[in-house]
């Protein structure tokens, strides 16, 4: 499955404040993704949208048919929408890449998309708690992300031993990487050392287990990917031997409530199975061993603590002992295997319903040469991991040259 070519907004957009909304971004990512690949809209042959809070946070849905309606060379395109909390973008991915596999189409346009800046922060993240099980998590918090993210840390300390250190250097690295990003959100903003400590007036406590430099922030945005079969990008004029790939991907799902997936992992060896076998499923279809055939990974860091999750459950370190790699640089730049060199969420933005897209446009640059300051040196293979919810939707791919 080749990557044609694809396009990010600029993350650190307000789109508001401009007069716009989601329906520009949509414009400018399909836009700049056909322009980015070299084709027309006339060889799109099917269209799919990922986003997650559109009717809530715009009073807009169908968003599958708003391509067309922002982009009228693709007026009469088949065209969906897809849901799946944080990870609606990578669900997009996987539809289009099933339609080229049963050879439906053979050449696809994915969009992710959210709209998050338009309303007040307190707003925008009541609305995100519709990825959880609403009333029954039964966990006490104002905040519900960083609460049941906390909940995570906290388990890590129980099972293992947590020191925030590492989330606090976890942090630090992925807003240190997106000032290489010239699409992040945060490339611009500066903080005082104390700002990456358990300071409680620099770095001030949200929920139990988060403090403010552990969470990725409300972000606009879209980014979207042009995917085509090798024989069409041929037909269309373009080298498949010059283009990434996706090698291999996983997807599994679980429950709602974290409280159930924590106490259904109980003694075993990661925090969440589902999303080890995930990974396992993107590796094998990949035809890689392990994680020592990637060059980096970009995941999902949410939250600090679903970065330190990441860390072990990709295999860099063995289960609970994710620190090491960060105490030994393996995910810094010029480590064994770089995490999130666009900054990640933390760093770079989290536009919730776009934040699959990215990863995986982010991935293929890096596999071509093409990632600019953000590259790793070589770089052949990379991860990504895009989660939904605490870990109830999971989607991993391999990129990789081809």
């Amino acid at each position: 499955m080749c990557i044609l070519g694809g396009h990010q907004t600029d993350f650190s957009r307000v789109w508001s404040r401009e007069g716009r909304d989601l329906s520009d971004m949509i414009r400018e990512a399909t836009h700049g993704a056909l322009d980015d690949a070299g084709i027309g809209a006339e060889q799109v042959e099917s269209i799919h949208v990922g986003n997650a809070f559109g009717e809530l946070q715009r009073q807009q849905g169908h968003l599958g048919s708003m391509v067309a309606q922002v982009v009228p060379e693709l007026w009469g395109r088949p065209a969906m929408r897809h849901e799946g909390a944080c990870a609606s973008g990578s669900l997009a991915i996987l539809s289009a890449m099933a339609e080229i596999e049963a050879g439906r189409y053979d050449c696809v346009l994915v969009v992710g998309v959210e709209e998050q800046k338009n309303l007040p922060g307190d707003e925008a993240s009541r609305i995100q708690n519709s990825a959880a099980w609403q009333g029954r998590e039964n966990i006490p918090c104002r905040f519900m992300w960083p609460a049941v993210f906390g909940r995570l840390a906290q388990e890590y300390e129980e099972r293992y031993g947590l020191d925030r250190r590492h989330l606090n250097a976890i942090s630090q690295l992925n807003y240190a990487n997106a000032r290489r990003n010239p699409k992040a959100q945060t490339r611009r903003w500066q903080f005082a050392p104390e700002a990456f400590h358990d300071d409680d007036s620099a770095n001030p406590v949200i929920e139990p287990g988060v403090r403010r430099q552990d969470c990725a922030q409300i972000t606009d945005g879209a980014c979207a990917v042009l995917l085509a079969t090798p024989q069409c990008a041929t037909e269309l004029g373009l080298d498949p031997w010059r283009l990434p790939r996706i090698l291999g991907w996983g997807h599994r799902n679980a429950g709602l409530r974290l409280l159930d997936k924590l106490e259904r992992s109980r003694g075993q060896d990661y925090v969440f199975p589902d999303v080890r076998a995930t990974i396992l499923d993107a590796f094998r279809r990949a035809g890689l061993p392990g994680v020592q055939a990637l060059d980096g990974i970009e995941t999902h860091d949410c939250f600090t603590s679903t970065e330190y999750m990441a860390i072990d459950h990709f295999g860099l370190t063995p289960p609970g002992q994710s620190w090491r790699a960060v105490e030994d640089g393996t995910i810094a730049p010029g480590g064994a295997c770089p995490v999130n060199m666009s900054g990640g969420l933390i760093g770079g933005g989290h536009p919730v319903g776009a934040t699959g897209v990215r990863m995986l446009l982010d991935a293929g640059r890096q596999v071509m040469d093409q990632a600019s300051e953000m590259q790793i040196p070589g770089a052949r293979r990379i991860g990504t991991l895009n989660i939904g919810g605490s870990c109830a939707t999971t989607v991993s791919f391999v990129v990789g040259r081809p």
